[in-house]
């Protein structure tokens, strides 16, 4: 009888995280991906590649209402496979026991900038690979937006050509586990800023960092409050646990400042980066003939001609981010 209403109660789960979510379902068996759209959501969700299993979704706004945050629930198989959504609100996917792999690219690539919440369905494993052909791809996962992991279940990952798992925003992770069993480039490559709370985290196989956070090609804001509109790259650990090796550069680099204030730590935390930066004794001029502007980290802009005192500041030259170290 447990084990009725355990399964009644995962299935429950699976099919709507809330009374009010609009759920299109995509399962994969071999070649072909079945795609249910509800009637609520047709307006809104266009299924572009038919039966096959190199599934694209299109979500757009062109009637007068929003219908709200979709939920995309992806199960079933396919070692021929992928799926690509393009839109422009946020989004969740529910994985609910997916094995994906792409041969030619990535295997889950999300062309939307909003933030977008990868949750595996509890008890779950699911397992992305990806193909070595495409030179553009960043990541076997690949999300544009704010990626946000989380549910109770399991996320493996493994890149043959670029990094496992790639954001071009913030990453963070609750809750869940997520195994990278390798990858060419990173384990996990994001920019902003990239938060483990809670869960378990285990890479290994990579041929470069473990985890890199960038800056992105803007005004570094330094940490904020709740995080909110952070452009940081920091890297924070405030619980759960973090597992790295066999790795061929360094545990964690980022672009601003690594802390750990909580959970596991099993790596060895001496090989870290915690900032690129250059030391200087002033200012110097550009070598490029892009004009040069400084920044404190807190993100004020500095006069040009102003003698910095000793500390660390912000450089922004034409399309280039970096951080400088006045001596």
């Amino acid at each position: 009888m447990k084990k009725i209403l355990y399964t009644l109660a995962a299935l429950l789960f699976c099919t709507a995280a809330n009374a009010a979510d609009i759920i299109v379902k995509v399962e994969y068996n071999g070649n072909s991906a079945a795609v249910t759209i509800p009637a609520e959501a047709s307006g809104y969700v266009s299924n572009l590649n038919g039966e096959s299993s190199h599934v694209k979704l299109l979500q757009t706004s062109t009637t007068a209402k929003n219908p709200g945050e979709i939920v995309y629930l992806l199960s079933g198989e396919s070692e021929n496979g992928e799926f690509y959504l393009t839109g422009e609100y946020k989004a969740t996917l529910q994985l609910n026991g997916l094995t994906l792999t792409n041969p030619d690219s990535t295997a889950i690539h999300i062309k939307d900038g909003k933030r977008i919440k990868v949750n595996m369905n509890p008890n779950t494993v699911n397992t992305l690979k990806d193909g070595v052909t495409d030179t553009t791809s960043k990541g076997c996962f690949h999300c544009k937006g704010h990626t946000e992991f989380g549910g109770k279940g399991t996320l493996n990952v493994s890149s043959n050509y670029a990094h496992a798992i790639y954001s071009k925003e913030y990453v963070t992770v609750k809750n869940c586990t997520i195994n990278v069993t390798g990858a060419k480039k990173d384990g996990i490559h994001c920019q902003e800023y990239c938060l483990i709370a809670s869960g378990e985290v285990n890479i290994k196989n990579v041929e470069d960092d473990g985890i890199q956070v960038e800056l992105k090609d803007s005004v570094a804001t330094g940490q904020t409050l709740n995080h909110e509109d952070e452009n940081s790259g920091n890297f924070y650990m405030t619980g759960g646990t973090l597992a790295i090796n066999d790795i061929g550069s360094y545990c964690i680099k980022t672009y601003g400042s690594i802390a750990f204030s909580g959970g596991k730590q099993n790596f060895d935390t001496n090989n870290i980066k915690d900032y690129d930066t250059t030391a200087i004794n002033g200012v110097v001029n550009s070598k490029s003939g892009n004009r040069q502007y400084y920044y404190d980290l807190g993100g004020r802009r500095l006069p040009n001609d102003a003698m910095l005192p000793r500390g660390i500041y912000i450089v922004k030259e034409g399309d280039k981010t970096r951080k400088i170290v006045v001596k």
